[in-house]
């Protein structure tokens, strides 16, 4: 094709979606499917369908027949109809059609109706076929995470706006006032202006209409907006920060030829729009489309098919001198893919918008979020689902201080194309706790919790007679929840906010040990008749030094026990440099020596069993006293057990009224 291949419906959406500069063609070869070829070269889809149907029984060659189902697959893809384009691409497949392409095309097609798992199969055979086309990765990936995004959606309420939407399309809606009462968008509806039929899309020609909301919410019947439309294709409207300025595309066409498509722009003056003027930046012969200029007026950004592109239409951008638009930059790989890049938007905050069928998405086309960091670089998102769909999703427009707005997508609603709205609720988070005794797991009341957030706020409640807390929460925040109660040593908890887009309600547990009884450190490990600590030891000897430093008012002894095997002198000489060993670690960590004393306890003081450790154990009891001769009246492989609950490393509180020292 000597045009612009606009993936996912270029002209169906509008033949100002990009159409290619073409001039007149040549007069046409007189073979039978001369006229249908003429028609796919110069873009008008629909027709060229019904003239590939009527002489594709005429075919005898079946590798030119598998050529023209691919032209026909292309065809309905163009506009937007994939599960008709699936369905001929899997014609031309059967027919052996040798293009590589053909299997990225299809495989797209599979994605748009979710057939995920198809889709991926036909990912793989066009990176087998092309390794160099990150498309092929790029859709393997999307094949992967589709259907999870899908079901994990972001926290946008999305809804189809029934009073602009018809049974023709409906796209690119833009904020047309300061109020956002005045929404302006492209249709093919009726109402448009000219009386023949789009050879691309089998509808009217396009044009700009406009609905406003009245002071009960009420939307009006959307009308052609005066002065700004033509016989041809007009649309994709985008308006200065102050709206006082208008840029929108207008793409002139002929019978069996395109002219390439222009940026147009108007003024406002007295509540009526003046006649649209080409901007001339490239002339006639260049395809300039989907205007969006930046908040300060000073740099257009606008799709082209211009020699350097990257993909099959790029998103470029120019910037004003003064006395006119100045040379053509192309936003480069960070934006720009071997896809299609278009409907570019530029947020009031200066974040670019844009949709593409060259990234990890959804299906189609998928609207993504590129914002530049201190050093000039882009960070591209996708905004997933509910904004994003199977189908395309393209055209987005937002209020400048709500995450409000509008946008088109080809998902089932009322047309092949409609317009959406979408609202992100203002985030909500909160926190349910309950303080626990940690051995008994009994709510304890009146117990002081502390949240004590990142951003330095700290807020403070205390528990009532179910031991519950509950705390309001910011966006974008680390939270400590901290609880004490007289008798207890203090514990924590600890929640964020930070990278949520959902509402959400956390639910949490701060367990407390008593300071009138024993705490077992689990997980100290020791080599077989050694002292010094393994490496997995510390993350237990590091959650000490927390407590410690979160109760600074406590002195505490170190116990070490043994097993029964072995003497009992050499067991009591072992524990006691098994809990030197956890006093130096902690001292290393900061812990004042005069907190710390180690005591070895050796076999001396066998463990009662409790309920956790019951509950670990079944064949122990709640109350058995694991000395050597209950143990040894046990199965082999639960003596072992035993004597393992047996070899432990403990703590006790001491004093509670210990000063550090200045």
């Amino acid at each position: 094709m000597n045009q612009m291949t606009m993936s996912n419906r270029l002209l169906t959406l509008l033949i100002f979606l990009l159409c290619v500069s073409i001039t007149p063609l040549e007069a046409q070869k007189k073979d039978r499917d001369s006229r249908a070829n003429a028609s796919f070269e110069a873009g008008e889809y629909h027709d060229a369908i019904d003239l590939y149907k009527k002489v594709i029984n005429k075919v005898s060659d079946s590798e030119k027949k598998a050529e023209i189902y691919y032209k026909i697959a292309e065809c309905y893809r163009i506009t937007g109809q994939s599960r008709q384009a699936s369905l001929w691409y899997r014609k031309s497949l059967q027919m052996d059609y040798q293009n590589p392409l053909l299997y990225l095309r299809y495989a797209q097609s599979l994605m748009k109706y979710e057939k995920y798992e198809e889709a991926a199969e036909q990912f793989q055979k066009y990176k087998d076929l092309v390794p160099d086309d990150p498309r092929g990765d790029w859709g393997l990936e999307s094949a992967k995470v589709a259907e999870t995004w899908i079901n994990n959606p972001t926290g946008y309420i999305v809804e189809n706006m029934r009073y602009f939407n018809t049974f023709q399309r409906e796209w690119s809606p833009s904020l047309a006032s300061e109020d956002y009462m005045v929404v302006y968008f492209t249709s093919t509806r009726e109402d448009a202006m000219g009386d023949e039929t789009h050879g691309a899309t089998g509808e009217n020609f396009a044009d700009v209409f406009m609905s406003s909301m009245d002071r009960k919410g009420k939307w009006s019947v959307p009308v052609p907006v005066e002065n700004l439309n033509s016989e041809f294709e007009d649309g994709t409207v985008n308006f200065s920060i102050d709206f006082s300025t208008l840029y929108m595309t207008r793409c002139k066409m002929g019978k069996n030829q395109q002219v390439a498509c222009e940026i147009y722009t108007s003024g406002r003056s007295g509540g009526e729009w003046s006649e649209p003027e080409s901007l001339g930046i490239f002339g006639d012969s260049i395809t300039t489309a989907h205007p969006a200029i930046s908040p300060d007026d000073q740099t257009l950004y606008f799709v082209s098919d211009l020699p350097g592109s990257i993909g099959g239409n790029d998103i470029w951008s120019a910037n004003f001198t003064g006395e006119g638009w100045g040379e053509p930059k192309n936003l480069g790989e960070e934006i720009n893919t071997p896809g299609d890049e278009l409907f570019p938007y530029v947020h009031p905050d200066g974040t670019l918008y844009f949709s593409s069928d060259g990234r990890v998405g959804l299906g189609g086309l998928d609207i993504f979020k590129a914002t530049k960091d201190e050093t000039g670089s882009w960070t591209v998102e996708n905004l997933k689902a509910p904004i994003n769909s199977s189908n395309d999703d393209f055209g987005i427009t937002f209020e400048a201080e709500q995450e409000r707005g509008f946008f088109s997508s080809g998902r089932k609603g009322r047309g092949n194309d409609d317009i959406y709205s979408f609202v992100l609720p203002p985030l909500e988070f909160a926190v349910n706790g309950t303080v626990r005794d940690d051995r008994t797991n009994d709510v304890l009341q009146d117990a002081k919790v502390t949240a004590v957030g990142s951003d330095g706020i700290t807020i403070e409640t205390t528990t009532g007679e179910e031991g519950a807390f509950r705390f309001m929460l910011k966006p974008s925040t680390d939270y400590v929840f901290i609880a004490g109660k007289e008798g207890y040593l203090k514990g924590k908890a600890r929640e964020s906010t930070k990278g949520l887009d959902q509402s959400k309600e956390f639910e949490v547990t701060v367990y407390l040990s008593s300071t009138k009884r024993v705490i077992e450190l689990p997980n100290i490990f020791y080599d077989f008749a050694k002292w010094d600590l393994r490496p997995e030891s510390m993350v237990s000897l590091d959650n000490l030094v927390e407590t410690l430093n979160d109760n600074p008012n406590v002195t505490i002894e170190l116990m070490s026990h043994t097993d029964s095997r072995g003497t009992p002198a050499d067991n009591q000489e072992l524990s006691q440099k098994r809990a030197q060993s956890v006093v130096d670690y902690l001292i290393s960590k900061g812990i004042a020596q005069e907190r710390l004393e180690a005591k070895g306890y050796g076999e001396s003081r066998p463990k009662v069993v409790d309920e956790k450790i019951a509950e670990v154990y079944p064949f122990l009891k709640v109350g058995d006293i694991l000395a050597e001769s209950y143990i040894n009246q046990l199965p082999a492989d639960e003596q072992e057990q035993a004597h393992q609950v047996n070899r432990r490393t403990e703590f006790r509180v001491l004093r509670t009224d210990y000063i550090p020292a200045e």
